[in-house]
């Protein structure tokens, strides 16, 4: 004579609530991958612009005229100049200068950025140029292919699809003269110290989207520069480059 064991088993409503469970589990775990995957983008776009700024920084601190690496990142560079009557400081309408690698904007002398000497030396354009009768407020705007980041994106590639789907960034150079002390006849030490020591800003957007506009992430670097900011021009056509010299410093007459 044989024993009936009784069998155990789930019921249908047990495995209906086991789904459920289940499934919110898994909602709430697809909701939060998409927050996790932009954090990291967010991540390396900043360690991106953190080593980039670093990089610029050095190269327009020391005046390097021959970081020619650069046109293969620097894809354009445009400064808007602006004129001011020096009694009225009444504004001209502003002239726009644009320069890339194989060209510049019509109406300016042919000056491509076609080496690194000429990428530092507008980068480093000071931001108020004064004259005798007038000043200029310049506006030095660079586009930029990041110069560090994935290896795939870098020199020699040639794929139009990958170089385009490249992580960019517009930056905004300023070069900045510090201010003048109150009373220049009195206080040698201040003029020397304006002469000598000037103020960096390089403030970065990104990601660089379509048609050249930036997104809205940003990061403004800031540093202080010693040494004698010079002018260079080859001839009267081509547009004035400016080089830091850090070991040459400008002695004022007492």
């Amino acid at each position: 004579m044989g024993f009936r064991r009784n069998a155990a088993a789930f019921t249908m409503v047990e495995i209906a609530i086991s789904l459920a469970i289940i499934g919110f589990a898994l909602v709430a775990i697809i909701g939060v991958l998409p927050l996790g995957m932009n954090v990291q983008r967010d991540n390396r776009e900043e360690t991106i612009i953190n080593q980039d700024a670093t990089y610029l920084i050095d190269a327009i601190r020391s005046g390097a005229r021959g970081l020619d690496d650069l046109t293969n990142a620097v894809l354009a560079i445009t400064n808007y100049t602006t004129r001011y009557d020096a009694n009225t400081n009444n504004p001209s309408p502003p002239i726009i200068n644009g320069y890339t690698y194989t060209n510049s904007s019509p109406g300016t002398p042919y000056f491509p950025i076609n080496n690194g000497f000429r990428i530092i030396g507008l980068m480093s354009t000071p931001k108020y140029v004064f004259g005798v009768r007038e000043f200029y407020s310049n506006h030095v705007v660079a586009y930029v292919r990041a110069l560090s980041g994935l290896a795939v994106e870098k020199f020699p590639q040639d794929n139009p699809d990958v170089r385009q789907g490249a992580f960019s960034y517009r930056v905004l150079v300023e070069n900045l003269a510090l201010p003048a002390p109150v009373d220049p006849a009195t206080n040698s030490a201040s003029r020397q110290l304006t002469h000598n020591l000037r103020e960096l800003r390089l403030s970065f957007r990104w990601p660089l989207l379509a048609g050249g506009q930036p997104g809205n992430r940003g990061q403004t670097f800031r540093t202080m520069i010693g040494g004698r900011l010079v002018k260079i021009k080859d001839s009267d056509k081509d547009p004035d480059l400016y080089f830091f010299q850090p070991q040459d410093f400008v002695k004022e007459a007492p």
